[in-house]
């Protein structure tokens, strides 16, 4: 179901997170719960994934993982505000050490001028650190920008756990 880079990838967090016993939770808007997927595809995952948050509605992402109105009404669901917000939502409504979140426009349509397909905001944080927040713009069809998110997102965990 994943190919070699994403497998890789998440046992790269898994281990990384089992070194020093942090749990991680998702908050997955254009991925769909991909994150998660690539996670616990990998057998013994439960030591590390606490749980997912899917939140491909506004109306989820309020609701689930607590984001503002104020955040979407004002920047749109797609944008850093927002991101900011599922993950740390995602992380004060889990068990989770760790918070990794996405919101995008995965294509092919949805996209506009200001934000365009192929972009991704991410929301990382880790219990006690300060949140980071990352904006990119993949090229490439649907399948292609949920797989580069999948693999930044992961990125992104792996080095939250390392420090």
């Amino acid at each position: 179901m994943f190919d070699h880079e994403m497998r890789e990838a998440a046992e790269h967090v898994l281990l990384a997170c089992r070194k020093k016993k942090l749990k991680v939770v998702t908050a997955e808007s254009c991925t769909g719960g991909l994150i998660a997927a690539a996670l616990t595809a990998i057998a013994g995952s439960s030591d590390v994934v606490d749980r997912a948050f899917v939140t491909y509605s506004n109306e989820a992402k309020r609701e689930m993982i607590g984001v503002p109105w104020d955040a979407i009404l004002g920047h749109g669901a797609v944008s850093e505000p927002v991101a900011r917000a599922m993950a740390t939502g995602a992380l004060a409504r889990s068990n989770a050490d760790i918070a990794v979140s996405v919101t995008g426009v995965a294509g092919p349509g949805g996209g506009s001028e200001e934000k365009p397909v192929g972009l991704v905001h991410f929301g990382a944080v880790r219990a006690g650190f300060e949140p980071i927040v990352e904006r990119h713009v993949f090229p490439g069809d649907r399948d292609r920008i949920r797989r580069l998110t999948v693999l930044t997102a992961l990125a992104m965990v792996s080095t939250l756990a390392e420090r």
